[in-house]
């Protein structure tokens, strides 16, 4: 038979865990995906009682099956449903029916879904004798056949970013507040990459619409365009990463400066993926003033190069136009096409989406590591503060865009304030 999972919701588990020792069960399910969930079940004969299912789940829609049932067993059922899992085997409906003690109904002509359930002390009843132990929860098809085990996913009691604890600093991630200017391409693979890390609070900046052009590249789809990009992101991240609260804001950061700085009193980083110079000059102005660190990202050279900088509001690290003046002074600059910038702008068309993601994911890291360094994480430090990553590198480019091989990644240290910069004059040391 097809393979076929039931999701088990905590609800519908919790349901389970306090009722007696068998009863009947309502699946929804989806024949095309060939996945159901508890709809309803019952303590025994008595009536069933809905279980919730998670609001937006797409079994919210699907067919209800009222010919299935749950038992509590001993934890050697589902230890046999466990070996036979892994052996893509069955058991006999004899055997099955010797391991269910209360409740057994033969199948006769007319299979039937059952879950098996053994409870949570029981599980580790004679688990030193064995090397496995017992499931909770398993899932069988029952029919005059046998009893084949199938797939059950059981919803744990935490879910989400929390799972990853112990190895990852969950607690200090959730209290962290990133600000991201740009939620173009780059901006859209960064915003996923830093909810998906689990960050507490993410503040999207961009005044621009999803348009057509944008989705060859753009993490947001078809659905959003004409929708501001801000809006679309914060849509897709509330479905997919609701640890991260995200806000939107119809912004620009050049123009609606007074805004953006007023916003940087509740930021730990500011995250620049704005196209153009302009945007990340003023970035770096208002978090230098703000003494909060910024990172900046973006492609060159027609997408053959990815640059990320990150400024911190030290004494003896200069901003970005005093890191713009070093690369100058050394003759390290690509060819100047954009007046006053230093910096070649590349043509967003030349630029493939897997590019500019692995750009903003780079930049999303970036950005972590810094918050996590600030709080005497130290497994978090980079080689440097500026990293040149050659993604279609082209011969013939100055220092530090000299790379030749794609994916060769180099790092450089910060230079320090130029004289006389307004930007890093009298700033206090952090």
């Amino acid at each position: 038979m097809p393979e076929f999972c039931v999701v088990l919701t905590a609800a519908a588990a919790d349901a389970i865990r306090r009722a007696t020792s068998w009863g009947h069960v309502t699946l929804r399910v989806s024949r095309s995906d060939r996945t159901g969930v508890i709809r309803a079940l019952s303590d025994g004969n008595d009536s069933r009682k809905q279980v919730d299912i998670p609001p937006k789940h797409f079994l919210q829609t699907g067919d209800d099956f009222p010919n299935s049932l749950w038992y509590r067993v001993p934890p050697e059922t589902n230890l046999y449903w466990l070996f036979a899992l892994i052996k893509y085997s069955k058991i006999s409906l004899h055997d099955f029916a010797s391991m269910v003690p209360n409740g057994f109904r033969q199948p006769g002509k007319v299979a039937y879904y059952a879950i098996t359930h053994v409870p949570r002390g029981a599980t580790e009843e004679g688990a030193e004798n064995r090397d496995v132990k017992a499931p909770e929860f398993a899932m069988w098809h029952v029919s005059s056949e046998g009893a084949v085990p199938l797939d059950i996913d059981v919803q744990p009691q935490q879910t989400g970013v929390a799972l990853l604890a112990p190895h990852w600093p969950v607690e200090d991630i959730r209290r962290s507040r990133i600000l991201l200017v740009g939620a173009g391409s780059i901006g859209g693979a960064a915003a996923h990459a830093l909810a998906t890390a689990g960050i507490g609070a993410l503040h999207l900046l961009d005044p621009g619409r999803l348009r057509w052009h944008n989705l060859p590249r753009h993490v947001c789809g078809s659905r959003h365009v004409g929708r501001l990009k801000v809006e679309a992101l914060r849509a897709d991240l509330e479905l997919t990463r609701t640890d991260t609260r995200v806000t939107a804001h119809e912004h620009d950061v050049v123009r609606d400066t007074n805004s953006v700085r007023d916003l940087l009193t509740e930021i730990d980083v500011i995250v620049c993926t704005a196209d153009g110079v302009l945007p990340r000059r003023v970035v770096s102005h208002l978090a230098r003033r703000a003494s909060v660190p910024a990172v900046l990202a973006c492609v060159l050279a027609d997408g053959a190069y990815g640059d990320l900088m990150r400024l911190w509001p030290w004494t003896d690290h200069g901003c970005y136009q005093c890191r713009l003046d070093a690369l100058a002074g050394t003759g390290g600059l690509i060819p100047d096409l954009e007046p006053g910038s230093g910096y070649r702008t590349h043509h967003a068309m030349t630029t493939v989406g897997t590019d500019l993601h692995l750009i903003g994911q780079l930049a999303a890291k970036m950005a972590i590591a810094t918050y996590l360094q600030s709080k005497g994480h130290h497994d978090q430090w980079f080689a440097g503060e500026h990293a040149v990553l050659a993604l279609r590198p082209e011969p013939g480019w100055s220092p530090p865009y000299d790379l030749i091989q794609a994916g060769q990644v180099e790092w450089h240290p910060a230079p320090p304030p130029r004289p006389g910069c307004p930007t890093c004059a009298n700033i206090k040391s952090a």
